[in-house]
C-alpha cells in the first residue's frame, strides 16, 4: 500500500485515548486519511490529537461512527462494543483490528520490528533514538511515549520504520519486517498460550524470511533464528551499573554484513578478523537496559547507521514511560518510581536496577495484573518480590478477565509467595487507598519507593508525590 491511497480512507478508532491507538491515529491522520474516535474519558494523549486536527468523542456510541468509516480497535474492545457493532452493519465501512492497521502502516517503509516477552518498548525507544541522533529521521510506532519525543509514535521522512512486534495475540505475524531483534522468549499470555513451546514457535515463524535477526545470545533464542537470512547473536559485555545509569562494551556486526543487510544481499558470514568493539555509556538504569542498548545498536547498525555515531547517539536515550519513570518526591523526601513491570523477569530486573539508585531502602508496591498470569507465576513473583526491603500487594487488576473464572485467586497468593520467598516485610494492601495508607506510614527520607504494575498503579506514585489522598 502506497502513501497515496490514504487520502481515501476514513478510519474511526475506539480507544483513540490511548497511547497505543492514539499513536496510531496521529500517523493515519499524518498519512492522509480523515480520522474520527472515541474514548470513555479523557487522556494525557488528547492534546496531541487535538492538535492534529481529531476530535476525539468521550463515550462510545454507535452514532460515533461516521457512515462508511472502517472502525479500528484492540483486543482489548469487546465484540459486543456499540462501535464495533456499528462497523458489522449492512453497507457499514467494517473492523479493522489494530494490528493490521500497524502492518499496513509498516508497510509504506522498510521495516525493523523489536520482538520478544520484555523489553520491546525501551530496545525499540532506544532504536528510535539512535536512528534520529544519525539523522536518519525514521517514523516509529511503540508501545509507551518516549521521554525524548513525548509521543509514542510520529511519520519520520526517513527511510525506516521501528514497530513493536506483539506476541501477545500473535498478531506480529502479521508484519513482514526486514530486521528483526529479538530480545527474549518466555511464557507471559497464558490465556493465548498453552506452553513455552508455542511461544517460541511463533517468533521461529515470525522470524523466518527476514534478511537479519538480531537476537540476544543465548542458544534456545539463537536457535529461533534458523528460518532468518542472517542472525546476529548481540549482548552487552561487562555490563557496569551506577546510580547515573550503566556502561557496557558493544560488539560491533562485521562491515560485511552490514553492507549486506542496508544493500538486501543478505547478510555475509563474520569477516575472519577479531570484531570490533565499542564502549556504550547509557543515562537509563540497569543491566537489562545494557542489553536492551546492544541488540537497539546492532539493528541500528544493519539499518545503516554508522557505529560510532550510533553509539554516542544512544546517550540522548532518557526512556520511556512507565519504565522505572521518576515521578518525583514525597513531601518527606522519599523517591517514587513508577514501573509498567507485570511479569516476575521484569519486576525483578526493575527491582536490581532501581538498587543502582543509592536508596536507604528499597520499597516495592506491586499490583498484580490478570487473574490467568497470577495463577501461573505466584511463585515466581514471590521470589522476585523478595528482593525489596518492603513489599506491599495489592489485589489483581482484572482487566479483560473476571475473576468467577478464577475461584480463590488473588492477590493474597503473591503475598503469601513473598513472604515464603523470605521478603523481609510483606503487607497485604488490597486498594490503592490501602497502599497509600501504608506507604505513608513506612516510608522515610532516602528511600526509593517503586509502584509496579500494568493496571492503574501509576496513580498511586502521582498522589504520594503531588501530596493528593486517594478515595
Amino acid at each position: 500500500m502506497s502513501r497515496a491511497d490514504w487520502s481515501d480512507r476514513e478510519l474511526h478508532f475506539v480507544g483513540i485515548g490511548g497511547s497505543g491507538m492514539s499513536g496510531l491515529a496521529l500517523i493515519a491522520r499524518a498519512l492522509g486519511a480523515s480520522v474520527t474516535g472515541s474514548d470513555r474519558s479523557e487522556s494525557r494523549y488528547m492534546p496531541q490529537l487535538r492538535a492534529a486536527g481529531i476530535e476525539p468523542v468521550i463515550g462510545q456510541r454507535a452514532g460515533n461512527v461516521p457512515d462508511g468509516a472502517e472502525v479500528v480497535y484492540s483486543t482489548a474492545v469487546p465484540a459486543d462494543n456499540p462501535e464495533r457493532l456499528r462497523a458489522r452493519e449492512p453497507g457499514a465501512g467494517g473492523e479493522l483490528h489494530r494490528s493490521q492497521l500497524l502492518a499496513q502502516i509498516a508497510a509504506c517503509k522498510r521495516c525493523v520490528a523489536v520482538a520478544g516477552t520484555h523489553g520491546k518498548t525501551t530496545t525499540s525507544g532506544m532504536l528510535v533514538s539512535i536512528l534520529r541522533g544519525c539523522g536518519m529521521d525514521p517514523a516509529y510506532v511503540v508501545g509507551a511515549e518516549l521521554v525524548q519525543t513525548a509521543r509514542s509514535a510520529e511519520w519520520g521522512d526517513g527511510e525506516w520504520i521501528v514497530v513493536e512486534a506483539d506476541e501477545s495475540d500473535r498478531s506480529l505475524l502479521q508484519l513482514s519486517p526486514e530486521i528483526v531483534v529479538l530480545t527474549n522468549a518466555e511464557l507471559d499470555h497464558h490465556a493465548t498460550y498453552g506452553s513455552l513451546a508455542e511461544v517460541e514457535d511463533v517468533f521461529r515463524r515470525f522470524l523466518t524470511g527476514v534478511r537479519v535477526a538480531a537476537i540476544w545470545d543465548r542458544p534456545r533464542l539463537t536457535a529461533l533464528g534458523t528460518g532468518a537470512e542472517a542472525v546476529f547473536p548481540y549482548d552487552a559485555i561487562e555490563p557496569r551499573p551506577s546510580a547515573s545509569g550503566v556502561s557496557f562494551r558493544w560488539r560491533v556486526p562485521g562491515t560485511a554484513q552490514r553492507a549486506g543487510a542496508v544493500t538486501g544481499r543478505g547478510a555475509a558470514e563474520p569477516a575472519a578478523a577479531a570484531p570490533e568493539e565499542l564502549p556504550v555509556t547509557l543515562n537509563v538504569n540497569g543491566v537489562h537496559n545494557a542489553i536492551n542498548a546492544a541488540g537497539a545498536l546492532s539493528a541500528a547498525t544493519f539499518a545503516g547507521a554508522e557505529p560510532q555515531r550510533a553509539a554516542a547517539a544512544l546517550q540522548s536515550f532518557a526512556g520511556a514511560r512507565g519504565r522505572l519513570e521518576h515521578l518525583g518526591e514525597t513531601p518527606n523526601g522519599a523517591r517514587v518510581y513508577y514501573d509498567y513491570a507485570h511479569h516476575p523477569t521484569e519486576v525483578a530486573a526493575t527491582l536490581a536496577a532501581a538498587r543502582t539508585l543509592g536508596a536507604a531502602r528499597l520499597l516495592v508496591v506491586f499490583q498484580p495484573h490478570l487473574f490467568s498470569r497470577t495463577l501461573a507465576l505466584a511463585a515466581e513473583f514471590g521470589r522476585a518480590l523478595a528482593t525489596a526491603d518492603l513489599c506491599g500487594v495489592l489485589d489483581i487488576y482484572p482487566a479483560r478477565e473476571h475473576g468467577e473464572d478464577f475461584p480463590g485467586i488473588t492477590g493474597r497468593v503473591v503475598e503469601a509467595a513473598a513472604v515464603a520467598a523470605g521478603a523481609g516485610e510483606v503487607a497485604w494492601v488490597p486498594t490503592l487507598v490501602d497502599a497509600q495508607r501504608w506507604l505513608q506510614s513506612v516510608l522515610e527520607p532516602g528511600d526509593v519507593c517503586v509502584v509496579m504494575g500494568a493496571g492503574n498503579i501509576d496513580a498511586l506514585g502521582r498522589a504520594l508525590v503531588d501530596g493528593t489522598t486517594l478515595s
